[in-house]
Formats: C-alpha cells, sequence, structure tokens
C-alpha cells in the first residue's frame, strides 16, 4: 500500500491512466519528471541529458516496489546505452555514467524501495555525472496538443486537442509563433485562442505550451501546423450583420441565439456532397473549415444565451466548448437517443447567468411512461403504425433553468430540433404538444422551488415547420384543434382528437422571415425563437441575410455559409 504522504505528493485527485509521452517535449534543465500512475504500482519519470557529449531525453516507467539499486541500475543502463551510439571512434572506450538517486541530497540506502524515497517527504534529487535533477512529483504535463488541419487568416483557431495532468489551462501559457519554412520561428501571438493576419498567410503555425498549476509548473510541449494559412473566403454575411452585435448587453436586457450549425455527422458522406449540397465546395463542407466560419460567427454576436442544434459530440467537445469557455461561457451538450453522436447545446454567459439545472427529455422514451403524457399516449396508441413510428424517433427536447446574476429573474430555455421528414407534420405536432406539455409541468416545478420568483419561457430550436403549420400555431394563439390537417400528413398514421392548449403567451422574436434554411432543393422559414410576451419583449432583431446573399452560391451550405441554416439573434428584455 502507497503511504499517505506519497498519496498527497501525487495529487490523487487525478485518475487518469498510465502514459507515454508521444510528442516532443522540451524538459526543463536540472528538473526530471515523475508521474504516478493510479494503479499504485507504476510511476514514469523524464529527464534531458543535453551536453557536449550527449542530447537526449529519457522516459522510464518502473515499480514503485523496486530498490533504489534496481532503479539506478535502469537508469545507467539507458544513459550508458546512448553514450555509447554517440561514441565518436569506434575503438575508443564508452565513458560510463555515474548515477545515484539522492534525499534532501544525501544518497539514500540501494535496500529502500522507491516508494520509500518518494514518499518520504523531502526532496529529491536524480544524480548523473555531474548533473543533478532534482525530481518533480506530478508536475503539470501537457499530454496532447494538436493544431488544427485548416487554418483561414483573420479566423480564429486554437488547439485542435489539448489534454493534461495536473494543469490549470486558465494560468497556463499559451505563445504562437509562424514561420514560412519551419526553420525561423517568429512570435506572432499569446493565449490559448489566435487570429492568424493576413501576414500569416502561407505559413506554418507552431503552439507553444507551458502547463501550469498554482504551485508547480512543467516541462513546455510544442506543435507545429501540418498546413499553412490560406487567405480567407472574403467577407462573410454574418460579419455584416455583426455591426448590430459589436456590444455586450447588461442590465435587464440579454441576447439570445437559435442556430443550427450543420452536424459534420451529416456533410461527411457522397451523398451529401453529389446529391444534398453539390454546389457547395467538398473543402467548404469539411467541418475543419466550417468550424473556423461558425466559431467566428457565433463569438461576434457577444450573445448571452446560445441554443444550436446538430452539434456533434467532438465539435462540442474540441471546439465549441472548448474555444468558448475560454470567452466566459459554460456549455451543456444533451445528444438524441440511441447512438446519434449530435445534439442539443446551450451556451451561457457565465457573467450574467448560472445554469441551475439541465435535463434531456427524450421523446420516445418519456411518451410511454411519463403520466405528464398519459392522455395524448393513450391516444397515440390507437394507431399501431403511428406509436411504432413516434417510438423510433430520436427527438430530443433539451430544458435548462437559468438564474440571472444581475436580478431574481430565472429562465428555463429550452432547445430541440424536430423531425425533418416531408410526410411527418403529425410527428412534428406531437411533439410540439408534448414539448409544450413538458415546459408547462417544468414551469409550475420551478415556480414551486423558488416562490416568489418570476420563471419566464424561452422556446428555441429548427423546428422543421413553417409558419403555416400547427406547430407555430399552437405555440403563437396557445392552442390547436384537434381536427388540424398536420395530424392527417400520412394516412395510415393519421390521429385526431387531440386538442392541446397551454397557457403562455408566445411569440417568435424574430417573427417569421421568409428564409431560415436555404438549400437548392427547398428554402423556407424552419427555426424560431419563442418567447413570454407577457414577461419580455424584443428590443432588436438582427437582421437576417438577403436573398441575393443566399444565392450568391446557388446556395448554404458555401464558402461563407457554414451552414444550411441561418442564425436568429435576438435581444429581449425583461418588463
Amino acid at each position: 500500500m502507497l503511504s499517505n504522504n506519497f498519496f498527497k505528493l501525487l495529487h490523487s485527485r487525478h485518475t487518469l491512466s498510465c502514459f507515454r509521452l508521444i510528442h516532443r517535449v522540451a524538459v526543463q534543465m536540472d528538473t526530471a519528471y515523475l508521474r504516478h500512475c493510479p494503479d499504485g504500482e507504476r510511476f514514469d519519470i523524464t529527464f534531458e541529458l543535453k551536453d557536449e557529449r550527449l542530447n537526449r531525453q529519457f522516459n522510464l516507467s518502473r515499480k514503485l516496489s523496486e530498490t533504489v539499486d534496481a532503479f539506478v541500475v535502469r537508469v545507467k543502463a539507458n544513459v550508458d546505452k546512448a553514450l555509447s551510439k554517440k561514441k565518436k571512434k569506434k575503438d575508443a572506450p564508452v565513458q560510463l555514467a555515474t548515477v545515484a538517486l539522492l534525499l534532501d541530497n544525501q544518497e539514500v540506502s540501494k535496500d529502500w524501495t522507491c516508494e520509500r524515497v518518494f514518499s518520504a517527504g523531502a526532496p529529491v534529487q536524480l544524480a548523473i555525472n555531474e548533473r543533478t535533477f532534482n525530481v518533480v512529483i506530478n508536475a503539470p504535463l501537457v499530454v496532447t496538443l494538436n493544431l488544427a488541419s485548416s487554418f483561414l487568416a483573420t479566423f480564429p483557431t486554437y488547439p485542435a486537442k489539448f489534454e493534461s495532468l495536473f494543469t490549470e489551462q486558465e494560468i497556463s501559457e499559451f505563445v504562437w509563433f509562424k514561420s514560412k519554412d519551419e526553420t525561423q520561428w517568429e512570435q506572432v501571438g499569446q493565449g490559448f485562442i489566435y487570429t492568424p493576419s493576413n501576414s500569416d498567410i502561407d505559413c506554418y503555425l507552431k503552439l507553444s505550451c507551458t502547463p501550469k498549476n498554482h504551485s508547480l509548473t512543467g516541462p513546455i510541449c510544442e506543435t507545429v501546423s501540418s498546413g499553412k494559412v490560406a487567405a480567407s473566403p472574403g467577407e462573410c454575411p454574418f460579419e455584416r450583420r455583426q455591426a448590430f452585435t459589436k456590444e455586450n448587453l447588461q442590465g435587464t436586457e440579454f441576447r439570445v441565439v437559435s442556430y443550427n450549425i450543420l452536424a459534420d455527422l451529416y456533410t461527411d458522406s457522397d451523398y451529401t456532397r453529389e446529391v444534398l449540397f453539390p454546389y457547395c465546395p467538398p473543402y467548404a463542407l469539411s467541418i475543419d473549415y466550417r468550424k473556423q466560419l461558425f466559431l467566428k460567427e457565433i463569438i461576434g454576436y457577444h450573445a448571452d444565451i446560445i441554443c444550436l442544434q446538430e452539434v456533434d459530440r467532438k465539435v462540442f467537445k474540441y471546439d465549441l466548448n472548448t474555444a468558448l469557455s475560454h470567452l466566459g461561457y459554460e456549455g451543456v451538450l444533451h445528444t438524441k437517443g440511441t447512438e446519434v453522436a449530435e445534439g442539443l447545446a446551450l451556451f451561457y454567459n457565465t457573467a450574467r447567468f448560472i445554469l441551475l439545472d439541465s435535463q434531456k427529455l427524450l421523446f420516445s422514451e418519456e411518451i410511454p411512461r411519463n403520466p405528464v403524457f398519459a392522455d395524448i399516449w393513450d391516444r397515440i396508441k390507437e394507431n399501431p403504425k403511428l406509436s411504432e413510428r413516434i417510438l423510433a424517433r430520436t427527438t430530443a427536447l433539451q430544458v435548462n433553468l437559468l438564474g440571472a446574476l444581475e436580478s431574481d429573474e430565472l429562465l428555463v430555455v429550452a432547445n430541440t430540433h424536430l423531425f425533418f421528414h416531408p410526410d411527418a407534420d403529425h410527428i412534428r405536432l406531437l411533439h410540439g404538444c408534448l414539448a409544450i406539455r413538458y415546459l408547462q409541468h417544468v414551469v409550475r416545478t420551478v415556480k414551486e422551488r423558488y416562490p416568489g420568483k418570476r420563471v419566464s419561457l424561452i422556446f428555441c430550436g429548427d423546428f422543421n415547420s413553417v409558419p403555416t403549420c400547427g406547430v407555430y400555431q399552437l405555440y403563437t394563439t396557445g392552442s390547436i384543434p384537434g381536427d388540424v390537417i398536420d395530424y392527417s400528413s400520412n394516412p395510415e398514421e393519421a390521429i385526431c382528437n387531440i386538442n392541446m392548449t397551454h397557457p403562455f403567451k408566445l411569440a417568435s422574436a424574430c417573427g417569421t422571415p421568409k428564409y431560415t434554411n436555404f438549400t437548392v432543393a427547398f428554402a423556407d422559414c424552419l427555426d424560431y425563437i419563442f418567447y413570454e410576451t407577457a414577461h419580455l419583449k424584443v428590443t432588436q432583431v438582427v437582421p437576417l441575410p438577403s436573398e441575393e446573399e443566399l444565392r450568391a452560391n446557388s446556395a448554404i451550405p458555401s464558402t461563407v455559409f457554414p451552414s444550411d441554416h441561418v442564425a436568429l439573434v435576438s435581444d429581449l428584455k425583461w418588463l
């Protein structure tokens, strides 16, 4: 068993697997870095010998239970082997290494175990020839540092993948460099996010990270891009929209964005490239290209609440959450049902809101078992084909409770993406009914939990419903008759006599623009930000792109539009 002191030294709160460094690390001189493996049996140690005879980094993995003598012999064997390869003359004798493990600068007994040395609570040194290394236990360490494969001038970039141990990312140092030929590097920026300038075009980028925590600094890690910075596609239409969102809001006003960003899951196929979006160059459909556009777009809106649809799990983790967290946002992702690797994401400005609760409602799971939906399910299950189809859907509802930090206001922020199929008006309306029914339940529960506080509802999403559909009618008028035509969109799955009402006074913050989705095959208004008119009012609607802009490259997505949808942006104010 490891001693308690050793566990304290090793920051045992970290439960990450043992690893080997696979990227170039510049280890600080006269420091050896020891890392504990969570199995409690092994440790890794890294040090660099750099003199006139040798310039080499050593990485060893040993058992804590082995004796100091066995450890010293192994280190010596590795160093001697490296020296023998570096000798200049074949017949010249190899100058063998002398190695010792010290505790507070005193050589320890060779019969001690390594665990005993490292848990003694005194400074540990590793002496090799005339060099003495201070052994730092569990210093901050970068495990993985990668850059993206695509860079556009004037568009933000950041590590495509950053993984570390014992590191506080917010206080670590990130330094960016550029080079035409990867030989001479010029520093061009600092910070986790860097926006290449036009002077960086045709240059490679290098990122250097010095990992830190509040007590230690770890070895520097560097990575070089595989490609060069390319010219931007020119001014994007969203940049003209951002003229209306230059400033952050405050007080009783807040800005909301709703945006279907088009999942990589649905663009990385020959069918997408050749049938759905043949007008868009393949490189512009690549997620490495598109994410640069939609991140610059989202960041430039300076929103307080961001509801996104079609968010890939990897894009959320390595791009959206990674980048936005450095700009003061926190995010939560709920993927759809079954094994679908995309879903609904909320990001909120932590300077203005706090997340009190977040949950996912998967309609196919909840309809048969949740008493809130009992009367609706009784009608659905009368039609076996309808019940089979609706239970096969992966549609979800994300429900978030936000508390305003500048007032006592509470916001229930819902987010959804309804089923797209052309013959599924009835499915969309049924999901719309279930959603508004559940939101009634949530608002009522929140009011009971926070008596005396005002609770307001905002419902964002890609509803795949034009303004003449039942979903829009239900939300904006407060009711839908049981014989509405949507229920008969598929004769074999038709349903009737579900009369739905709700108590909310809702309106669409951005109205009913002509287009929120624009492809060659289909173009119409499908996306909305619904809000409670009894509690909130609209103070600004950011103008949407013109039809001319949407048609400039036949349709969207394109080199300047990252999705087949456009973002809705509206400023709201509490009454």
